[in-house]
């Protein structure tokens, strides 16, 4: 009993390192002996151990690819998870969100975690993301996972892209991530080369990830910022939003004046054009107070906008 025991427990050790990350043999090799030295148990012939260990475990569906000269890596897990009802049905309404959103690769491999079947629409929550594309779409799926590798290496790099106005551009990128944004899957990056009009923020994108025509390898220059730049911004909340609570963690509260009916929330935003069109869309119930520059650019639309309801 004590030895299926401890190769059980060395089995559970071996999936366990490999589903944090892929491992080359003599470093797989390296945390199972201090592993078995913690257990108190013999170190030798750890090669034949692991291979022996490998075999039954691709055995048990567990597919674990390698190859000369590459690392052990854990392609798909067949590990059971135990679940209660409210956890079963927590797993399939985030695969129902995530179908919605376009992401249906990721959705069914929720699925398969939770052993379910294909989730019918809740009857207590609908969406309406309506994504431009399906993110499970192999060319997009290589993008992002490309964009992914880029982000780890925290060096520049290109990518190709088409507008929507159908022009393709190239774009030299530093620091970046993957933000969803209305149900569209963007990649937020900050462009060095670009020229400033105002502020630093200026240099911060945002590029539609289904739009990227390839993404090129990695420069040899190291990304020259880990933060993106960011603009505070000051404005005034009234009438109706005037007990509004910010839930941004970049907002914060600076006055409230319930009898004068206001609320004056200071913002350290990343991205300007996003603030803009957010902001517009409250109307008259909101006062942009600074920068005098950006207070400008939504007085100039405010105008424009209005003669859309002037009689000539």
């Amino acid at each position: 009993m004590g030895d299926k025991t401890n190769q059980i427990a060395f089995a559970l050790e071996i999936i366990k390192l490999l589903a944090e990350k892929p491992y080359k043999r003599e470093d797989l090799g390296s945390a199972l002996s201090i592993f078995l030295e913690d257990q108190g148990k013999s170190i030798e012939d750890m090669d034949q151990k692991l291979s022996r260990t490998i075999k039954k475990l691709r055995d048990c569906g567990f597919d674990i690819r390698s190859a000369p000269n590459s690392p052990y890596e854990l392609q798909h897990s067949n590990f059971p998870v135990l679940l209660a009802a409210e956890q079963r049905e927590a797993l399939a309404m985030a695969a129902y969100f995530l179908a919605d959103m376009g992401f249906s690769a990721q959705a069914s491999l929720i699925l398969q975690i939770g052993n379910l079947a294909q989730p019918t629409q809740p009857s207590q929550v609908r969406v309406n993301f309506s994504p431009p594309v399906d993110y499970s779409e192999e060319h997009l799926e290589t993008v992002v996972a490309k964009l992914q590798e880029r982000f780890r290496q925290r060096r520049r790099y290109v990518i190709r892209y088409r507008s929507s106005s159908i022009q393709e551009q190239t774009w030299d990128l530093d620091r970046s991530e993957l933000r969803l944004h209305n149900g569209v899957l963007y990649l937020f990056a900050h462009a060095p080369e670009l020229s400033i009009r105002h502020h630093l923020t200026d240099r911060n994108r945002m590029l539609r990830v289904d739009r990227i025509l390839s993404v090129g390898a990695t420069s040899q220059t190291p990304w020259g910022i880990l933060q993106f730049p960011s603009l505070q911004i000051r404005y005034r909340m009234s009438g109706s939003l005037s007990t509004y609570i910010p839930r941004r963690t970049h907002e914060q509260v600076i006055d409230r004046n319930l009898e004068a009916g206001f609320v004056e929330i200071a913002a350290q935003e990343d991205y300007v054009f996003g603030f803009r069109q957010r902001i517009l869309q409250y109307g008259s119930n909101v006062r942009l107070l600074e920068p005098d520059w950006l207070v400008e650019q939504i007085a100039q639309e405010l105008r424009k906008a209005s003669q859309n309801y002037w009689s000539p």
